[in-house]
């Protein structure tokens, strides 16, 4: 399985339900080793937040 965003790209972050994460436009910061269940992770950071989340990939789409 290969990363689909490549590390400095932007996204849409959408959170899962009710986890109180901000919803937005992120800057892809690295890419995390897959899980062995083989989900994709990324570490994503907002402008408007100080701190990097983690992101599944099924969370993330294109901008623009």
């Amino acid at each position: 399985m290969i990363h689909r965003f490549a590390v400095n790209s932007s996204v849409y972050y959408q959170p899962t339900f009710n986890s109180g994460a901000a919803r937005g436009l992120y800057k892809v910061v690295r890419h995390l080793p897959l899980e062995d269940d083989g989900k994709i992770a990324y570490r994503i950071k907002s402008g408007a937040e100080a701190f990097e989340r983690t992101a599944e990939e099924h969370q993330l789409s294109r901008t623009g």
